[in-house]
């Protein structure tokens, strides 16, 4: 007779599933290193492969990361809460806040890898912001580094007509970011969309993002409108699925 719950598991994802709980109990706090092949293979009378697997399952999830040459250790990186409405509101950019410190408090947030060009828009770039394609459009490309790992890559593209000569063109857009920049040009956005969905990153991703093997990542597309519905930014973010929490609270 089949055997029931668990039993029928393979024994990787049970012995990935007892050290999941563990790290969950405490037993292995951040930056402990977890039980080795070795030790795995001992305990639980496993083949190599099998120990293997169960340590790369918590790779994949984000709880542990490898160490060359040193083991696999509990991930010691505190999920970042990206707070969708919050961080969007006008009373944020507004006052000269960076959008993002609705999500970080007083951790060290830096940007890297900054660089802003004219390109053509392609035809799906254009449909969005409703211009034509081969229109100019600035391009903002950036890397976000929260506490020395990166998290989030981010491409902006704008109507070049639009923010020719401002701040937004430069590689420091200034107090409050692009949106505070965009109401000085006299297209405050007033509206924003996202949408959400999930894949496996690009090999370019993957090292950029310095990704586990086996991490997904999650893509966000914003795009932000100005008065009567123009549109003036469409902003492609790929962010390390391991390192967010994504949340939205709301009134009913």
């Amino acid at each position: 007779m089949a055997s029931q719950g668990g039993d029928r598991q393979p024994k990787y994802q049970r012995i990935a599933d007892a050290l999941r709980n563990a790290i969950q109990a405490g037993e292995y706090g951040p930056g402990d290193r977890l039980p080795g092949e070795n030790d795995l293979m001992a305990t639980y009378n496993v083949a190599r492969m099998t120990a293997r697997q169960a340590l790369s399952v918590l790779q994949n999830e984000g709880l542990a990361e490898s160490r060359k040459g040193a083991g696999v250790f509990v991930r010691d990186f505190k999920p970042l809460r990206r707070r969708g409405i919050q961080r969007l509101s006008q009373q944020q950019w507004g006052s000269g806040r960076s959008i993002w410190s609705a999500d970080i408090g007083d951790r060290a947030l830096t940007v890297d890898q900054v660089q802003v060009t004219e390109e053509a828009a392609p035809e799906r770039i254009a449909q969005v912001l409703d211009i034509e394609p081969g229109a100019a459009t600035c391009v903002r490309s950036r890397r976000f580094v929260l506490d020395d790992k990166p998290v989030l890559l981010s491409t902006s593209y704008l109507p070049a007509d639009l923010v020719a000569g401002s701040a937004i063109t430069q590689d420091d857009t200034g107090p409050g970011g692009t949106y505070a920049r965009l109401a000085e040009l006299g297209y405050k956005p007033v509206h924003f969309r996202e949408e959400i969905r999930c894949r496996m990153p690009s090999q370019e991703e993957a090292a950029r993002l310095n990704l586990a093997m086996g991490t997904p990542v999650i893509l966000i597309c914003r795009t932000a409108f100005a008065e009567e519905g123009r549109p003036v930014e469409l902003n492609e973010m790929t962010l390390d699925s391991a390192s967010y929490i994504l949340e939205y609270d709301f009134d009913a």
